[in-house]
């Protein structure tokens, strides 16, 4: 009894041990389905909210997007796009279903690219009419700023440069140049994608072998002719590497680098170019310096006397119309004469004064001693040289031309800063006011420039009243003279409406000159200017304009037509009608950079049958 009572008891006990095993196992168990089921469904629920890199609303598209913007946009890359976007939709399908079926995170070893910012998406009408999208808008705005801001830095020379535009050359070399950029900015990515080594060593041999070509062509010319495999080739492996998802940083790096590159090339080559411009805007053509030397040369050799007692008269008479020009430039002053005595009626009352340097003083004097102009008389003075009753001629006895301002300046009923326009004007020199004590028997004269061509009689000239004036000049009333306050004298009253005047056909009534004492005024306003401006040239210019402020008799419109040296866009009626025309800018027409189609009204005055032009090459 004792014995089977106490294994009862034992059994009990072991029986009880076992359920509470049991429970706490249970109770493990369960406290491990319950965070997997809760993260389960928590997953669940991510992957319905959040696409997956594999479903059409990824990254995957949004990197092709990106990609589109750094290749170089050709017609015939249209097929190679289309190619890759439809392989693309069919990994995406593929890639979307999976997702679905198994709903599976992505393994740790999977290349995820890194989101890019989305692109905002084109309304019906971009899509509709691309060239309407913003960013074309906006690459035409900044090309209109660019070629504003390359005016306000380099002046005349893009002015040029619009008008000696060039179709582009060596288009293939240019092409492949793009596919090479666009092949080495995609390298990088696609060497570092895992089983990728075949096309790795495919682009890779691609660029060593455009690189090679470049080494030895620089010209479509120098190509050879299998190079069109060689492009279809390099467009095979860059459509290939566009199916791949790529780094986009990396890419963008690359290109930056490359775009920055270029564009150091770009300003260099800018830069050098405007400066080539500006040196033969500046630099006397070989063929003029060779007549001057010519002309120098054969006047000493000959027995040319210094004065001639039969016209020497004239050059004092008041009561003859009297022309005054200033220059350097033999050809320019003779186109002047010739074109305004082909003009005059009356020529015998006609005298012209030709001041020009020490330099071109012989050549100069020989060549109106053998060119004859009807009966004109002509006087040819050396300024260096004259004796003059002035107290302070070395301030201004020096020979310069009518110096010309390039002004870039706000419309006036519109200050807009994209309303920005240049215009090129000139204004006298400072021997331009020794006029008075040059000539101080003659009551007018008419000034003209060397860069004008007469097409009508100036007799009528004398004729004006200007009414107390002191200098009949064209007026160019699209600047005014408040918009240059800033490089006037503070304190000095003007009215800030005036308009501003400018050389090339003057009338100047020197009796009135002295009575006003203008030359003292020029040289004590030039001074005052001086102190406050920080540039010599506007100095000049505010001294000229505050001299003849209140002065100026405006002439006509149709006396005088200006902007033959700068805009290539006048009109042609206009030109003919004009009585003078004036190629006031930096592209003269005795230059290879003058603009060509207003070259032969400047031409038809030469005399093309003298010795010393052809020997010269002057006439071409």
């Amino acid at each position: 009894m004792k014995g089977g009572g106490g294994g009862g008891g034992v059994y009990q006990g072991k029986r009880r041990w076992r359920f509470l095993a049991i429970g706490v196992l249970f109770l493990v168990v369960l406290s491990m389905l319950v965070p997997l089921v809760f993260l389960l469904g928590l997953y669940k629920g991510y992957a319905s909210d959040h696409p997956t890199p594999g479903s059409d609303s990824g990254p995957v598209d949004k990197i092709e997007e990106i990609m589109e913007h750094f290749t170089p946009n050709h017609p015939d890359e249209k097929n190679e796009k289309d190619a890759v976007n439809h392989t693309n939709e069919a990994r995406n399908v593929t890639s979307s279903t999976a997702s679905n079926h198994d709903r599976q995170p992505p393994q740790k070893d999977t290349h995820v690219p890194p989101r890019p910012l989305p692109k905002p998406p084109l309304d019906q009408n971009q899509i509709e009419n691309p060239q309407m999208t913003e960013q074309t808008k906006f690459n035409k705005s900044l090309a209109d700023e660019n070629k504003k801001s390359c005016e306000l830095r380099f002046g005349s020379y893009c002015l040029w440069l619009e008008e000696h535009r060039e179709d582009m050359k060596d288009s293939m070399v240019k092409k492949l140049k793009d596919r090479l950029f666009v092949a080495r900015s995609y390298y990088p990515s696609i060497a570092k994608l895992p089983g990728q080594g075949k096309l790795t060593q495919e682009m890779k041999q691609c660029i060593q072998e455009l690189e090679h070509v470049f080494s030895e062509s620089t010209t479509d010319a120098d190509l050879k002719p299998q190079i069109q495999k060689t492009l279809e080739k390099i467009e095979a492996v860059i459509a290939k590497a566009k199916r791949f998802p790529v780094e986009c940083i990396n890419v963008a790096r690359k290109l930056g680098q490359i775009l920055e590159w270029t564009e150091d090339e770009a300003n260099f080559h800018l830069k050098q170019s405007a400066y080539l411009y500006q040196l033969a805007v500046q630099t006397m053509p070989k063929s003029l310096h060779c007549l001057s030397m010519k002309l120098t040369v054969e006047y000493f050799n000959s027995s040319l006397s210094d004065t001639e007692p039969s016209i020497s008269e004239k050059f004092t008479d008041p009561s003859l119309n009297h022309y005054v020009i200033f220059s350097n430039n033999i050809l320019a002053s003779a186109v002047v004469i010739n074109s305004t005595i082909t003009h005059t009626r009356d020529t015998g009352n006609s005298v012209f004064h030709v001041l020009t340097d020490q330099q071109n003083y012989f050549a100069t004097k020989l060549w109106f001693f053998r060119n004859v102009y009807r009966e004109a008389a002509i006087q040819v003075l050396n300024i260096e040289q004259l004796g003059l009753d002035y107290h302070d001629k070395a301030a201004l006895l020096s020979m310069s031309l009518p110096v010309e301002f390039r002004v870039s300046f706000s419309s006036v009923d519109n200050p807009s800063a994209t309303e920005l326009k240049t215009e090129y004007m000139s204004v006298f020199s400072n021997a331009h006011y020794l006029l008075p004590y040059i000539f101080p028997n003659l009551k007018k004269v008419v000034v003209l420039d060397d860069d004008v061509v007469v097409q009508q009689d100036l007799s009528a000239l004398w004729n004006l009243n200007m009414g107390g004036k002191v200098n009949g000049a064209l007026q160019l009333c699209s600047v005014r003279l408040g918009q240059l306050a800033s490089y006037l004298i503070d304190g000095y009253s003007f009215d800030k409406n005036s308009c501003l005047w400018m050389s090339g056909v003057n009338l100047i009534d020197l009796a009135r000159w002295r009575e006003l004492g203008l030359t003292e005024t020029y040289q004590k306003l030039g001074q005052q200017v001086t102190r406050v401006s920080a540039s010599p040239e506007a100095a000049a210019l505010s001294a000229n304009l505050l001299t003849f402020h209140d002065q100026i008799y405006t002439l006509d419109n149709v006396w005088t037509l200006s902007g033959l040296g700068h805009d290539s866009e006048l009109n042609v009626e206009v030109i003919k009608k004009a009585a003078v025309l004036h190629y006031n800018g930096r592209m003269k027409p005795w230059l290879e950079v003058g603009i060509q189609k207003y070259k032969s009204y400047w031409k038809s005055f030469l005399n093309q049958d003298d010795q010393f032009l052809s020997q010269c090459n002057v006439v071409q």
